[in-house]
This record gives structure tokens, C-alpha cells and sequence, in this order.
């Protein structure tokens, strides 16, 4: 006997809460774009500025480390380009560890929001929409959700945000989802803060991103996937 398609989730919250929170987000953004605040965020700007960061954040340790938490917060959560740049950031004046701490809790908090910004926005319709198509593919998502999304943090090749927003259009579970962004970024997080502890010799992001780098954040993702691949093979008929 096979399963009914899970019901499709009635929609929620007001048609003017999701429009002012819609435009909230678009005007952050285009103020973003408009005011060219990206060329702080930029490798040439970080370096050019290394010793002014350093001195504040010697003297105002606690304040720099909620500032630097903020400003990960926001350009994740608004999906923003950057977030590289500010793991550097955090490895160069933070240390590998503590950076990779910070970034971690930046990155996954700017993460759920937005993940329930695209919940909240967006799922509706497109359950709405496309749910008698989507049902399977929503139930075994679900059935796997930690495995699956540790897979796409860890894998580069799958764009950050894209994942955020992706992720948010599925009935995954909070919890499940924070719980596996958290982990899944650490390996990540921790290569470019330790990164940054050599800022002075850094002139290009790929001289990190190495192939031998991405190779074995792709092996790591994989990895995730053989517990969904052996229930799959156990399960089938001998």
C-alpha cells in the first residue's frame, strides 16, 4: 500500500505582512547594490584596511565580535556577495578558531532567516502550484533532510544562498535544518579563517580554493550521502 502525498500546508500569514516583508528585503538589497557597499567586502579593500580593523578590534574586542556577527548575519540572510570575504576577516582578526566560531554562528543565524524568509514568502505558492507534483519528491526530502542538506553545505559547488532559499520551499524542520548548516560549514568556514591568519600573502581567492580543496569538501559530501545510499540497497530485495 503507498503512501497518501502529505497534505498540502495551508497558506499563512497575510497577503500585506508577506508584501512588506518582501519590499523590507528588496530595498535592503538595492541600497546594498545602489551604494556599491560590495567594494568593502572585496579582497584589495580588506587588505588595504588590515591594520585600522586590527587596532579596533584590539581595543574594542566585544563590539568587533557583535559587529562582525551582525554584518555576516546580514549579507547571508539577504544573500548577499561577501560572505567569503568576511570568513577571512574573522580568521585574520579573530584566529582560526574563535573566527570559525563566529562565522558559524553569523552564517547560520543569516541562514535561518533567510530559509524562513522563502518559507514564508514563497512555499505557499508553489505547494500551491506545483504540490501534486512535489509530493514525493517533499516526503523523501523530508525523510532524508539531514543528510541531504550536510551533502549540499559541504559540496562548494552548491551556491550558499541557493541552498537557504531552496531549503526553505521544503517541509524540512528547523531544527533539522540549523542543526545540519551549523555542522555542514564548519570544514569550510574553519579552511578560509585559517586562511585569513595569512592575509598579508593572499592575492587571489582561488589560491584557496584550491582543486585539492574543493575535491575533498566534495569527498566529505558524499560521504554524507552513504547512510540514504545503504538504507536504499538494504532495503531493496535480495
Amino acid at each position: 500500500m503507498t503512501n497518501p502525498m502529505p497534505p498540502t500546508i495551508p497558506a499563512g500569514g497575510s497577503s500585506t505582512g508577506k508584501i512588506m516583508i518582501g519590499a523590507a528585503i528588496a530595498v535592503a538589497m538595492g541600497a546594498f547594490f545602489y551604494f556599491d557597499l560590495g567594494e568593502f567586502l572585496s579582497l584589495n579593500a580588506l587588505k588595504e584596511n588590515r591594520d585600522h580593523l586590527l587596532a579596533f578590534t584590539e581595543a574594542n574586542y566585544a563590539t568587533a565580535v557583535g559587529l562582525f556577527i551582525l554584518a555576516y548575519i546580514a549579507v547571508t540572510g539577504l544573500s548577499l556577495p561577501g560572505a567569503v570575504i568576511l570568513t577571512l576577516a574573522g580568521g585574520f582578526l579573530f584566529g582560526s578558531v574563535f573566527g570559525t566560531v563566529f562565522v558559524n554562528i553569523g552564517a547560520t543565524t543569516g541562514a535561518t532567516l533567510a530559509f524562513l524568509a522563502a518559507r514564508y514568502l514563497l512555499r505557499d505558492w508553489v505547494e500551491q502550484r506545483f504540490g501534486s507534483r512535489l509530493g514525493s519528491i517533499q516526503a523523501g526530502f523530508s525523510k532524508n533532510a539531514f543528510n541531504y542538506l550536510m551533502t549540499l553545505r559541504l559540496i562548494p559547488l552548491f551556491p550558499f544562498f541557493l541552498v537557504n532559499m531552496v531549503s526553505g520551499l521544503t517541509r524540512v524542520s528547523l531544527g533539522t535544518y540549523m542543526t545540519a548548516t551549523a555542522i555542514g560549514i564548519i570544514p569550510g568556514s574553519f579552511v578560509f579563517a585559517y586562511a585569513g591568519r595569512q592575509l598579508g600573502s593572499i592575492n587571489s581567492l582561488q589560491e584557496i580554493a584550491s582543486p585539492n580543496v574543493l575535491l575533498a569538501f566534495t569527498l566529505l559530501g558524499l560521504l554524507a550521502m552513504v547512510p540514504i545510499l545503504y538504507k536504499k540497497f538494504a532495503s531493496e530485495p535480495a
